[in-house]
């Protein structure tokens, strides 16, 4: 097997939930050393069923590999004490703790950084650390509402709703890796590491912005937030002769091949859709004029079509008939492998390919405290000390 890009990395991933488990997963599947520090219950996340085994839930199977588990008591001294030693030997430290309790632990990047100039430091809460929202909790809902995404919604659907996927936590995680790997390639060039703050309020803003500033990126305002076609009551999916399926004419070309394919040629002179700016004044029009023609042909007739006329269109998929997709099958996005404790499971792969680095499986993820042992001994922990901060219950240890 290949290295990773961040073998020879070491990563304390002092994280909980999703947000952070999933950019330690992530640096973990590109080769660096990912060790996972949880209290003595562990995460949530672990004890979420179904599941074959306390503590290894479904949802962490995939979350939480290629990382190794310490269980440790960061209340009591002596657990202090093992974080510090553990921290000395880090590259990168990544933490969705609040401020307070990083500086109560003495785990805050002031702290840290002062000891080791080297260390990378990401602290990722739910709002950046300068403003008025600093010390809120925040949950994925939470910022789908203070973000806009729940208020695009309801631009769209007449009342605000949250999309029904953990959104701002997988999309802040994104922004955690790529800051990560920046910091990580500035150490490399300029000999020193940084502090990181990445905030998923800020970070979910910036993200809507992207598409939704529009007018309102001018200075006075040439017209309002919002991109008109992605909040059209009438995008969606579109009702066709035996199910529903995503139908996106987008070019001129694309639009002339579907008013001819559904015999409305007339269509073609309609200075409503003559031009993309012409089409998107004339959105919910044009969108639900096609949704009523949509009927008119089967899901299949409609693929056949639009991958003739290079039409992007996709019938809409259950996630339950994930594995009867040819392409997924294909690419093998999804394999089964055989944890050592919790049996067969569907491992995902990372979806990016790479010709020189390796994105593989390298440890299955492991059971709460599973590595105690070895890690503590990479620590200088003699046998004894482990057995007996085991016993007094400082740590974890199943090994």
């Amino acid at each position: 097997m290949a290295d990773g890009a961040l073998s020879g990395v070491r990563v304390i991933d002092l994280t909980t939930v999703l947000m952070g488990p999933m950019a330690t997963r992530m640096l973990g599947d590109h080769g660096a050393d990912v060790i996972r520090v949880e209290s003595l219950a562990g995460d949530s996340t672990r004890n979420g069923l179904p599941a074959r085994h306390d503590g290894m839930s479904g949802f962490s199977l995939n979350l939480q590999r290629n990382k190794r588990s310490l269980s440790v008591d960061l209340k009591n001294p002596d657990g202090r004490e093992i974080m510090d030693r553990l921290v000395e030997t880090a590259d990168v430290l990544v933490t969705n703790m609040r401020a307070a309790a990083l500086q109560r632990l003495g785990l805050d990047a002031a702290t840290l950084r002062k000891r080791d100039p080297n260390l990378i430091h990401c602290v990722a809460n739910g709002f950046g650390s300068t403003g008025p929202y600093r010390d809120r909790a925040a949950y994925d809902d939470a910022i789908q509402a203070a973000s806009g995404v729940a208020g695009l919604i309801a631009s769209a659907r007449g009342r605000p709703d949250y999309v029904p996927i953990v959104i701002a936590d997988k999309i802040t995680a994104l922004y955690i890796v790529q800051a990560v790997m920046a910091a990580v390639l500035h150490r490399e060039r300029a000999g020193v590491g940084q502090a990181i703050e990445v905030p998923m309020f800020e970070t979910m803003v910036s993200f809507n912005l992207v598409e939704h500033m529009r007018g309102a990126a001018f200075e006075p305002p040439l017209g309002p937030f919002g991109y008109a076609r992605l909040m059209s009551e009438f995008r969606r999916p579109v009702q066709t002769a035996d199910g529903y399926m995503c139908l996106l004419p987008y070019t001129d070309a694309n639009w002339q091949a579907f008013f001819e394919f559904v015999g409305r040629p007339d269509l073609l002179d309609e200075p409503r859709f003559a031009t993309h700016n012409d089409r998107i004044q004339n959105i919910d029009g044009l969108y639900e004029l096609m949704g009523q023609l949509a009927g008119e042909h089967t899901t299949a007739e409609w693929m056949d079509f639009c991958n003739d006329a290079s039409i992007p269109a996709a019938p809409v998929m259950d996630l339950a008939d994930v594995d009867a997709d040819p392409h997924l099958a294909a690419v093998d996005l999804i394999s089964t492998r055989d944890h050592p404790t919790e049996g067969s499971y569907r491992y995902v792969r990372d979806p990016i390919t790479y010709s020189a680095s390796s994105t593989e499986l390298r440890h299955h993820a492991p059971r709460l405290g599973e590595h105690a042992g070895a890690i503590l001994g990479e620590l200088g922990y003699s046998a004894s000390e482990i057995d007996e901060l085991a016993a007094r219950s400082v740590i974890t240890r199943l090994d």
